[in-house]
């Protein structure tokens, strides 16, 4: 993790139950850390892993509900993270966009490999990602070179909104839903299935579900009316059934379906889904 530019290895460890949740978090840096910092480390960590949300409330109302009941039991406690800033959200959906699996695998690891640290810490390697900064002089012929095609634009637009203070995370944290929306959608290539992931994975708007990408509109076909993922069902039909059933907390309640479909496939073989993501 990068924090007030500097390049952190996090180790987070479960110490708890879900009934008693606790986490240990034990941090690697080049120096010692001032306990300010670590402060304001610790804060933001709750922020993006969403640690401090509550959720009696949607509990309470979809308990009984027999489709998400048994999810509920499976993975109570369970709520979206996101451990990037962002920055580093905005061009991880960038490669996602118009691409296989594999595929954008393969773009983030070459722009890792370019502009990233790569950190050593508790016997891992990982890559940190760069600041905005690292790509002032980086130009779009030089990211087509690395072979993200298109996407080489959206990099160097989306790079100059951060460096010319024209978009400011922690002030849109601050925002109205929908000024929050008006602000990402001004980016340069950054749509609606875009925003829709930053708005419930970044800002923690758990009742998002206005836009649904062809990708998950074969995957939620599937799961939710058990059609054939090259048949789906038209988006307006998803939205209108989420709206019916999970209104208030649409993202969340799909997120819990979601994530098991994710977790089943660990554990066994999920053909149809194998089909979509060529990974």
């Amino acid at each position: 993790m990068r924090w007030q530019n500097k390049v952190l290895g996090l180790k987070l460890e479960n110490q708890g139950s879900v009934d008693e949740p606790e986490v240990r978090c034990s941090i690697y840096a080049h120096e010692p850390l001032e306990d300010n910092f670590l402060e304001e480390l610790q804060d933001e960590i709750e922020f993006r892993y969403n640690l401090q949300m509550d959720l009696t409330e949607f509990y309470t109302r979809f308990q009984a509900l027999p489709s998400l009941s048994h999810l509920i039991d499976r993975w109570r406690g369970m709520r979206p993270v996101n451990f990037s800033s962002l920055y580093e959200y905005l061009l991880i959906s960038i490669m996602l966009q118009n691409a296989a699996v594999r595929r954008s695998v393969q773009m983030t690891q070459t722009l890792f490999e370019h502009f990233g640290t790569l950190v050593s810490f508790d016997d891992k390697a990982l890559y940190c990602y760069w600041e905005p900064e690292r790509l002032r002089e980086v130009s779009e012929e030089e990211l087509r070179g690395l072979k993200v095609g298109y996407r080489a634009k959206s990099i160097r637009r989306v790079t100059e909104s951060f460096l010319h203070g024209e978009i400011d995370e922690y002030e849109l944290r601050g925002k109205p839903k929908e000024e929050v929306r008006k602000s990402l959608l001004s980016l340069y290539g950054i749509g609606p299935a875009s925003v829709g992931y930053v708005m419930s994975d970044v800002f923690h708007h758990h009742d998002e579900m206005e836009h649904i990408s062809p990708w998950e509109q074969k995957i939620y076909s599937k799961l939710f009316f058990d059609r054939d993922p090259e048949d789906p069902a038209p988006v307006s039909e998803l939205l209108d059934y989420f709206n019916l059933h999970f209104a208030g907390y649409r993202n969340l309640a799909v997120h819990y379906f979601w994530e098991d479909l994710w977790h089943r496939r660990m554990h066994e073989p999920v053909p149809w889904l194998e089909k979509l993501i060529r990974l």
